[in-house]
């Protein structure tokens, strides 16, 4: 039986977290998703509540909360994906933004992932758009009425 060892979730800022998760979302968007260096660092990092996701010690998942209460750069390295470190670390995300008081959450997921998304409670609205040119739906969690 291989059990993995658990995670680890760090929260913080960019000038803490940044190196680890820009090799991340290096490796998730650049490399495999092809997605252009440009729109990968938008400059808006700085002024995010990130998340970095660890096992061993090893960097594995990254994503970070936007002050307007957006989800996004949410990447799980390719070794790690299917062994609930990324339900767990929007749980994560969630529930820091419920703290801060953040009447919902809004993040654009890619087509793939609306399933998983669906199954922490997000309800998908609006119509399909390219970003990045892959695509995408945005997604919404209420968190206060």
């Amino acid at each position: 039986m291989n059990i993995e060892p658990p995670i680890k979730i760090h929260q913080g800022n960019w000038t803490h977290l940044g190196d680890q998760a820009s090799d991340i979302r290096r490796r998730v968007f650049i490399e495999e998703q092809a997605v252009p260096q440009e729109e990968e660092w938008d400059g808006r990092d700085p002024q995010c509540l990130h998340f970095l996701v660890y096992r061993n010690d090893h960097a594995i998942a990254t994503a970070r909360l936007l002050p307007d209460g957006h989800i996004g750069r949410v990447a799980v390295i390719k070794e790690e994906r299917g062994q609930g470190v990324g339900e767990q670390l929007m749980r994560r995300i969630v529930a820091a933004a419920s703290k801060r008081g953040d009447r919902e959450i809004l993040l654009d997921a890619q087509l793939h992932a609306l399933s998983f998304y669906r199954k922490l409670g997000f309800q998908a609205f609006g119509n399909e758009f390219l970003d990045a040119g892959i695509p995408h739906r945005s997604m919404r969690l209420i968190l206060k009425d």
